[in-house]
Parts: C-alpha cells; sequence; structure tokens
C-alpha cells in the first residue's frame, strides 16, 4: 500500500484532533515496514518526520518556508505538481478536508457541531466550512467518523449510503491510568490541590461544552460539599464565553472553583488521577475523548445523555440532560456522594476503556484503507 497521511493538525498544543492524527502517524511510523511507500502531507509540502510539527520554532519555520513558496509558485502549477505526486496512493484527511490539489481520497468526519450548532462556533470557522466541504464531500471516497453516534447523522443529514461510512472508536493514551496519592501529590501541590478533594471538568471553554449550566449547577450545590470538593477547571480559553468568564471570576472570588487555563500534556493524567469526579456536560461530542480519560483514569463521570457521549461511556457514567438544572445538580451529588455506585462506575470505566486504544484505532483504520483507499 502507499499511504499519503495529511498532517496539518499538528500544530502545538495538540488538540483533540492533534492527538488523534498524532497517534495515527506514530502507528504507521512504527509499522513503516508495512507500506510500499508512506509519506506525510502538511500545508501544501512534504514532511520527513511529523514530530518535526510538535516543535514550535520548527513549526513556524515551516510556516513561513510555506509562505514564501505560495509568494513565489502559482497555484495552478503547485496543484498540478501535487497531484502528480499524489496519483496511486491513499490519501487520508484526518481532518475533514482534502486539500484541492487531491482528486479522492478517505475523511475523517469527526462530528457534525459546525452544522447542527452553528452558533456555538466562530464565524471565520462556519465560512470555511461553507467555502471548502462540499467538494469535499464531492471526491471523498469514504468517510471515517469517531462514533457510530455520528456515522448515523451524517448518513442522514448529507444522504451518504451507509456501506461509505464507518465508525472507528478513538482510543485513550497509557498515561491515563489510575495512581495512589505518592504518585501525584507533588503535581497538585503545584496547583494548591489534594488528592481526591476536589472535582474536575477538562473543556475548551465555548458554548457547546455547556460549563456554564455546569457552574450554575455546582453553585447550587450544598455550601459544604462545594467547600469540601471544589471544582476544578481545565482548558483553553476558547471562543463566545463572555458570560462564563464572568461566572467563572465570580465562582474564583468564592473559592469553590479553580480555573486552569490550559494544563501542559505531561500533567493532564496526573491532574485526572487526583480527582473525586469528572464532570462533562457537552450537549454535542463527536466521540468525547475526555470521558474516556477520565475513565481509564479510575475516575466516577458524569456526563450528558446525547450524541456519542453515552456510547463512549458504555454504561460507566452517570448519563444527565445538561440543560435540565436540576437534574444536572443532582447527577453531580449522586457522581460525588454516593459510595456505592462510584465503586461500580471505576469498575466499569477501566473495562470499557481498556478496550478502547489508540492501537486498536490505527489498525482498524488501516484496515480502511486496505478495503475503500
Amino acid at each position: 500500500m502507499k499511504l499519503i497521511l495529511a498532517v496539518d493538525a499538528l500544530v502545538p498544543p495538540l488538540t483533540g484532533i492533534g492527538r488523534y492524527t498524532w497517534e495515527l502517524a506514530s502507528h504507521y511510523k512504527a509499522v513503516r515496514d508495512d507500506f510500499d511507500s508512506m509519506r506525510f502531507f502538511f500545508a501544501g509540502r512534504w514532511v520527513a518526520d511529523p514530530a518535526d510539527l510538535l516543535q514550535t520554532p520548527g513549526a513556524e519555520a515551516l510556516a513561513s518556508r510555506r509562505k514564501h513558496r505560495l509568494l513565489r509558485a502559482p497555484k495552478s502549477w503547485r496543484q498540478w505538481r501535487l497531484g502528480r505526486e499524489i496519483r496511486g496512493h491513499v490519501f487520508h484527511s484526518p481532518n475533514y478536508f482534502l486539500p484541492d490539489s487531491v482528486d479522492s481520497g478517505i475523511v475523517t468526519l469527526h462530528d457534525l457541531s459546525v452544522f447542527k450548532y452553528p452558533e456555538t462556533h466562530p464565524a471565520a470557522r462556519i465560512k470555511h466550512f461553507e467555502r471548502g466541504f462540499a467538494s469535499t464531500l464531492a471526491r471523498a471516497a469514504h468517510l471515517i467518523t469517531d462514533s457510530e453516534s455520528t456515522r448515523i447523522e451524517v448518513i442522514d443529514y448529507f444522504g451518504w449510503s451507509p456501506e461509505r461510512i464507518t465508525a472507528i472508536g478513538l482510543g485513550v493514551r497509557p498515561e491515563f491510568r489510575c495512581r495512589d496519592t505518592s504518585g501525584v501529590a507533588s503535581a497538585l501541590d503545584e496547583y494548591g490541590l489534594v488528592y481526591g478533594e476536589y472535582s474536575l471538568c477538562v473543556s475548551t471553554l465555548e458554548p457547546r461544552k455547556r460549563i456554564d449550566r455546569l457552574l450554575a449547577a455546582y453553585l447550587d450545590l450544598p455550601p459544604s460539599l462545594r467547600a469540601r470538593y471544589p471544582l476544578v477547571l481545565a482548558g483553553s480559553s476558547g471562543w463566545r464565553n463572555e458570560t462564563l468568564r464572568e461566572q467563572i471570576e465570580q465562582g474564583e472570588r468564592e473559592g469553590w472553583l479553580r480555573y486552569l487555563g490550559f494544563v501542559e500534556e505531561t500533567l493532564l493524567p496526573l491532574l485526572y488521577s487526583g480527582a473525586r469526579a469528572f464532570l462533562y456536560p457537552s450537549i454535542y461530542e463527536g466521540f468525547g475523548l475526555p470521558v474516556l480519560e477520565a475513565m481509564a483514569s479510575g475516575i466516577p463521570t458524569l456526563t450528558s445523555n446525547s450524541s456519542s457521549l453515552p456510547e463512549v461511556a458504555g454504561g460507566s457514567a452517570w448519563l444527565v440532560e445538561p440543560d435540565d438544572h436540576d437534574l444536572l445538580r443532582e447527577g453531580i451529588e449522586q457522581v460525588l456522594c454516593d459510595d456505592s455506585w462510584r465503586k461500580a462506575a471505576i469498575a466499569r470505566g477501566l473495562r470499557v476503556a481498556r478496550t478502547l486504544t489508540w492501537e486498536r484505532c490505527a489498525k482498524r483504520t488501516l484496515d480502511v484503507y486496505r478495503r475503500f483507499g
């Protein structure tokens, strides 16, 4: 097989799509001898080693060289040359779009939130999809989704044949695992946190994650419970969150909320491992990787009863309607306080997490290349 993997999503710090792309690239590099040819494609150029893209100076240099070439070379000539080099290969884009120079390829659609919840996205992202996504669908030979829930949505929304779409679940890194207090205490000390004495939510601050609903429900818990288990919020700054930021500032002033912002990748698994509970009330996800990471860390989890999240949780999480204030508040209290449920949820979550590995994801994706590429 001759494979080309697009690695445009490998921009530090890694997002969920960046993580997905990196795990595929890493697996394929490890089994490189199994391919007749394998190349990595980034922003109109070939990349010898995708790891170089995760070094910030290297990424900046690549962007600079790309800009310089764009000024020198006519677009039509570049597309012709790239199209010629790509011909005869299976081309996989893990990030929604096929380059203009690719006549046919396999594309991963992680979710349809830009279509179903456009009000929760920046205007520039909406315009990007409006300009180019129809062309990608017209050229795609096969689609991959992260969950069966998203696969069904794509079939219904775009009218695609079920045979042309394959659902392949994501995986969880081995760094996300159970740890006792000795394994995380020093890291938690840096944040002023105590093992087993905080709730955790890891999420970008954006509308569909429903962090505003989470904060409102947490504020409505008994004061003694909030004081014993403060809520820790970690994640990138996001967008369309002015009112949410005011809520965060209020919670921090009152002492029951800590906002850590972006947390380094090496520290994030330790933050999971030390939590009393993980809370993720997003209204819509194509997969919901943080839920899987929490379960692999042995942390009782609350999440939404919508989109792919029940599928990913596999019966291990407390499911709620995130826009129902009372049910969300009651669910948080249940996950924090019901020791019998917590013990069973931990065991179920660990069983589910053991079945969802990045190696499995990569091997199933390779099978799609062989069948449909």
